[in-house]
Parts: C-alpha cells; sequence; structure tokens
C-alpha cells in the first residue's frame, strides 16, 4: 500500500524534480520524498486506529420490567394468564369426567407454557432457551399462540356441548348438584382465552412478516 502511494506521488512529483531525479542522487531523494509525502497518511491512520481502540464499548439497551408490561404483548400474556387459570380452575374445583378432562389437559399446558413464555420475556433471557430462543423467539411465539389458538377453539366446542347437555338442571325446583353454571362459566371463560390468544398471534405474525426479531 505504501509502495503504491509512492509511485503515484512520485509520479505527480516527476515533472517538477525532473532535473534532480536524473541526477546520480534521484534514487535518494525518491526515497526520501516517498517518505517524506506518505508520512501524513501514516499518522492519520494511526491517529484514527488509536481513537478506535480508545472508544468504550456502547452499553447494551435492556428492556426494563414496566416497558414490557406496559406493551401490548405484555398485556396480552397477562390476561391469558388470569384467563386460562380462571378455565382449569373453575373446571378442577368441581367434579368432571369425560371429554372435560382434554379440557383441562389444555388450559393446564398452555397456562404453564405462556407463563414460562412470559417470565422468560419479562426477564429478557429468550436466548437461553435452546432452538426456540434468540432469533426465532418471535416465531416460537407465534407458533405458541395459533396452536393454542387452535385447541382452544376445540376446547369451546366440548364446553358448549357439555353446557346444553346440563341444561336440564339449571332449575330452583331441582336439588341434586347441577354442573350447568361450571360449564357455562368454563365456556366463558375458553371464548375469552381463545380470544386473547389469536389477538397475540395476530400481533406476532404481523411482526413476523415485517422482518422484526421481537416481540416487543
Amino acid at each position: 500500500m505504501i509502495q503504491s502511494v509512492c509511485i503515484c506521488r512520485v509520479l505527480l512529483l516527476q515533472n517538477r524534480y525532473q532535473t534532480l531525479l536524473t541526477s546520480p542522487a534521484g534514487s535518494c531523494f525518491s526515497s526520501f520524498l516517498c517518505l517524506w509525502q506518505t508520512a501524513p497518511t501514516l499518522n492519520t491512520r494511526r491517529s484514527l486506529f488509536q481513537q478506535k481502540e480508545e472508544m468504550p464499548p456502547q452499553p447494551q439497551v435492556k428492556r426494563s420490567f414496566p416497558e414490557f408490561l406496559k406493551s401490548f404483548i405484555g398485556i396480552v400474556r397477562v390476561l391469558q394468564i388470569l384467563l386460562g387459570a380462571g378455565l382449569w380452575v373453575t373446571i378442577a374445583a368441581n367434579k368432571y369426567e369425560g371429554s372435560i378432562h382434554y379440557v383441562l389437559f389444555v388450559a393446564v399446558l398452555f397456562w404453564l407454557l405462556t407463563l414460562a413464555i412470559f417470565i422468560l420475556t419479562l426477564l429478557d433471557k429468550q436466548d437461553l432457551v435452546p432452538i426456540v430462543g434468540g432469533e426465532r423467539w418471535l416465531l416460537s411465539n407465534a407458533i405458541h399462540d395459533v396452536a393454542a389458538t387452535l385447541l382452544y377453539l376445540s376446547t369451546i366446542g366440548i364446553m358448549i356441548y357439555k353446557t346444553q347437555k346440563n341444561s336440564y338442571c339449571n332449575l330452583d325446583v331441582y336439588k341434586h348438584h347441577c354442573l350447568y353454571k361450571v360449564y357455562l362459566t368454563a365456556s366463558i371463560f375458553a371464548c375469552l382465552t381463545a380470544s386473547v390468544y389469536l389477538l397475540s398471534a395476530i400481533y406476532c405474525s404481523y411482526r413476523k412478516c415485517r422482518g422484526e426479531q421481537t416481540v416487543v
């Protein structure tokens, strides 16, 4: 690089020092001229390199807890946890049978998964999750929410069927234990939970289509 600069600058100054270059001391003068012309360039590069080394590393900006909790996805995750807990607690606190086991399984499974996703995102530790973390975290959230929406739709169908099947005991004169109100409450929780999962699925899918890498 220095030799190229020397050759170029000597050629540019050849006309000015034509007489001196043709003399016996021309080679010595050419070498001195190269060093004299390239000295500022070398000094400038050295100073820039030193400035680059002396620059302190930029601190990484971390997302705070309130920022995530006030975001759209943060609010939706809290609603998913609360509504999902309301669903499985309503079922578990009463006697259930048959296909209600499937409803309870879906509710508990996605309640635990959503709680884990919420805590990891809140603490900004999603990079520690193997395979689905890091740059894939937004896509993982979208897939989780789509799967939750689809499975919750099936639980809605089951709960509506069970509610209608037990509607006969919703009478004041009926003195035996009736699960109609329990199933009706669980159906409402299932519908609300499916709705918030659908919102988060649309939100995460939209951000992924835009090329975003984070959920917030």
